[in-house]
């Protein structure tokens, strides 16, 4: 009998956990030195609260069976884990406001296929915090984020929910949802041959098409007929790209506004962005500030904005800057004859003790000189340690 995993699950042998540790460890730093700290939330939870905000279909999450009348689900991302834990803790007091918090962990979604995958997320979430300074703060701690681990050629997609859905509100009522459902899925061919008024059509092309450098497709609205109403929104949008530019930590080409990114549902209400590098989607967030409310006891909410990174797909991007080849240990320790073992177990001890993060290996086989040699250069294990019966010690450097 074969014994497979299941469709989706992941084994992660020794290169790939090296390589994602290399990208995890220089994330964790940036997110560390931008003050947020690391919270774990459970695997399993309550299917009712994985979909309280309405980010998640139900259908996407793994269920569990459970003796329990309420029905378990695998985490499909930690946003609503994390707002649950927190949504009453930051009422207490003024001073637990905001709270920045990262997670890096695994997540399981069922696909439309009906088969499961499990990926792997790295991410913050910045709670209690709205305003100019927080979503600067978002994006330059995702762009450093990116610049740590050397990844090239990536592009922040912006756009503006709240902006969007301001623009879409100025469309007649009976055809907005099609709209929507249009830009969502940036389907413009499915727009030019929607039956539509030709001024409305001619509109509804107008918001697919505002993609570009931020300074051009926000001059574009500012001008436009149609936007009138809408100065506060563009004011804000203006400020953010002058907020970004400013700081110099960035090219200005990094940053792409995309008023047509948007969901189908109404998780977000401001800001939302992903990032693109070489056909991967490799982060995507966004600003939340009514999801907390949904978990809190009195249904108070806290604006609150965040990201993930999804590891997997960073880790293909960057295949060619990972490190290829294992760690390999510094020392074989041999004892030559059974009268040493004691003394083979007792020198590779003291090795490592003084060698500290250094590997030391020990023979564990009684083999003829040359074929230790041979192990231990097919290894690259660079030296070797024959221990004696009487204590004696011979160090042989073989490369």
């Amino acid at each position: 009998m074969v014994h497979q995993l299941p469709t989706g699950a992941k084994d992660l042998l020794p290169l790939d956990v090296a390589q994602k540790r290399w990208i995890e460890s220089r994330i964790q730093q940036v997110f560390q030195s931008w003050g947020y700290q690391r919270i774990i939330t459970p695997t399993v939870e309550h299917l009712r609260s994985l979909t309280a905000g309405g980010a998640v279909n139900p259908e996407s999450v793994i269920q569990l069976h459970s003796n329990s009348i309420e029905i378990l689900g695998l985490r499909p991302e930690f946003t609503a884990s994390i707002a649950r834990a927190y949504a009453a803790r930051l009422g207490q007091s003024l001073a637990t406001c905001p709270q920045r918090l990262y997670y890096n962990a695994n997540v399981f979604r069922r696909r439309a296929n009906n088969t499961s995958e499990e990926s792997f997320q790295a991410g913050v979430e910045l709670l209690g915090a709205s305003g100019l300074l927080a979503d600067g703060e978002i994006l330059m701690l995702l762009a450093e984020s990116l610049d740590r681990v050397e990844l090239q050629d990536w592009q922040i997609i912006l756009g503006d929910a709240r902006l969007t859905g301001a623009l879409l509100d100025l469309l007649p009522e009976q055809y907005r949802a099609k709209v929507r459902q249009c830009l969502a899925s940036l389907d413009r061919i499915a727009l030019t041959q929607m039956d539509l008024p030709a001024d409305v059509k001619g509109y509804a092309l107008e918001l697919i098409d505002l993609r570009g450098k931020p300074k051009d497709v926000l001059s574009r609205l500012s001008n436009s007929e149609w936007t009138s109403g809408l100065t506060g929104e563009i004011n804000y949008l203006k400020s953010l790209i002058d907020l970004w530019e400013s700081t110099g930590l960035t090219s200005g080409d990094r940053l792409i506004l995309d008023l047509s990114l948007m969901q189908t549902f109404d998780y977000y209400t401001g800001l939302v962005f992903e990032v693109a590098c070489n056909n991967y989607v490799v982060a995507q967030g966004g600003r939340y500030d009514r999801l907390l409310g949904v978990y809190h006891p009195q249904n108070v909410s806290y604006p609150s904005i965040g990201f993930c990174l999804n590891l997997e797909d960073l880790q293909q991007a960057l295949q060619s800057r990972l490190p290829q080849t294992l760690a390999t240990s510094n020392c074989l320790v041999v004892a030559k004859n059974a009268a040493a073992m004691q003394a083979a177990f007792a020198h590779a001890a003291l090795l490592r003790q003084d060698l500290g993060v250094e590997a030391i290996e020990l023979e564990l086989e009684f083999r003829a000189e040359d074929a230790v040699r041979e192990h231990a250069r097919s290894r690259g294990i660079p030296k070797i340690a024959w221990v004696s019966s009487g204590d004696a010690i011979e160090l042989e450097t073989i490369f």
